[in-house]
């Protein structure tokens, strides 16, 4: 677990005490068993369609990162777009990004106010097909960067906060806790991209209910076994200081395209104010950012 325990009367850090210091922070159990019953059933639904091919957003095997290709005859490890208006349940699905067990960890995380917030990614991680890793990586950050360029973003604010919502056990997530605030050490630059004992790496051991928030510049990978079920809502919110690189981030999801077309009035009074507000943040941010091209597009 990534929380500790403070037993000798100490006040434990904060969510983004622990987050600045580790590179994340767990908060055990913030769905009910009847919310766990409804994400996984709706999940269910929207991972059939896409290995169907009945749902063209999708992350296929065995590529890392956006654009991925439609066709799910090769696998897939991901479900995309999940507040889509033609997705199923995408009604549940919004409920579960705006609320406020979401939002108020994000706000502490990123150091703002509910009018800063900018709505971003909301996806699904499943289990794959076959077996299936992710090379280690810093999401925003080239592989082939310098020491020094390393050093010049890490050093520069985030303007958002990332996590991962496990509705089963889930211990895909491999990082190097502290690694989100140096540049990488010769051993780390100069490791097999699929290295399984990296020093200092440790597995994200969350039950079903918790969340997980992470800096998305931490050294990590992804681990992931066929075999053992797995559903995990992948979310991100951003701060509306963010600039071109945040919204390449973003953008290249493809959330742009349909984000003015979704309904939110099926939500209850304040967070359909809510999720108005951070919509309309993140279609200015689309249109002050133009063309923001793709991270990775060849990975």
């Amino acid at each position: 677990m990534f929380t500790e325990a403070y037993t000798n009367g100490t006040k434990p850090p904060s969510f983004a005490d622990t987050l600045s210091r580790d590179g994340y922070v767990l908060i055990p159990s913030v769905l009910s068993q009847s919310e766990l019953t409804a994400l996984r059933s709706a999940c269910n639904e929207a991972t059939a369609l896409a290995r169907a091919g009945k749902w063209p957003y999708i992350r296929t095997l065995p590529k890392q990162f956006p654009p991925w290709p439609s066709d799910p005859s090769s696998g897939i490890w991901g479900v995309q777009h999940l507040m889509h208006p033609s997705m199923p349940n995408s009604a549940l699905f919004t409920k579960s990004y705006f609320m406020d067990k979401i939002t108020e960890p994000v706000k502490e995380i990123i150091g703002c106010e509910q009018e800063d917030l900018v709505m971003e990614l909301y996806n699904l991680l499943v289990r794959p097909d076959k077996d299936f890793e992710l090379k280690w990586h810093r999401d925003d950050i080239p592989a082939m960067a310098t020491p020094e360029e390393e050093l010049e973003r890490l050093n520069k604010p985030a303007w958002h906060a990332q996590w991962n919502l496990a509705l089963y056990d889930d211990k895909s997530l491999i990082a190097v806790p502290g690694s989100h605030r140096r540049a990488r050490t010769d051993a780390e630059r100069n490791a097999d991209p699929f290295e399984r004992s990296l020093e200092g790496q440790r597995p994200v051991e969350m039950r079903a209910g918790d969340v997980v928030f992470y800096n998305n510049n931490i050294l990590h990978r992804g681990v992931y076994d066929h075999d053992v079920e797995r559903m995990t809502l992948h979310g991100s919110m951003g701060h509306r200081k963010a600039n071109k690189e945040r919204a390449r981030n973003v953008l290249q999801h493809g959330v742009g395209i349909w984000v003015d077309q979704c309904d939110f009035s099926t939500l209850d009074g304040h967070l359909q104010e809510k999720a108005e507000a951070m919509r309309k943040r993140l279609v200015e941010l689309g249109t002050v950012s133009g063309d923001v091209g793709f991270f990775a597009e060849n990975e």
